[in-house]
């Protein structure tokens, strides 16, 4: 049977380029938006800023913000559940997550 894995960068290894980055494509950075408004993990299509969205384009999505560091997924059954990894953020760049958070769009 075929595992997926994940690639979680520890936090020593989240960069300032790869977090702004993935921020500067707006549907990424809706999806932090909803993440960080949830206190819970969410499925990627919880989280999807367009519910018409093509799932690889959501996959891709996901997958970025993954590799940058911005948040974790794990999977739980068939859902991928994705949390902001905010404490990880916050302890590499003090305040830059509430900063862009609270940006209007």
């Amino acid at each position: 049977m075929f595992m997926v894995q994940f690639v979680h960068p520890p936090r020593s290894e989240i960069s300032l380029a790869g977090v702004l980055g993935a921020l500067a494509d707006p549907m990424r950075l809706r999806i932090v938006k909803s993440l960080a408004a949830q206190s819970d993990c969410m499925s990627c299509t919880e989280a999807a800023p367009c519910p018409d969205m093509a799932k690889s384009t959501l996959s891709n999505h996901f997958r970025i913000l993954r590799e940058a560091g911005l948040i974790r997924t794990s999977k739980q059954g068939v859902q991928h559940r994705n949390v902001l990894r905010e404490e990880d953020i916050n302890a590499r760049f003090p305040k830059l997550l509430k900063m862009i958070l609270s940006y209007p769009e």
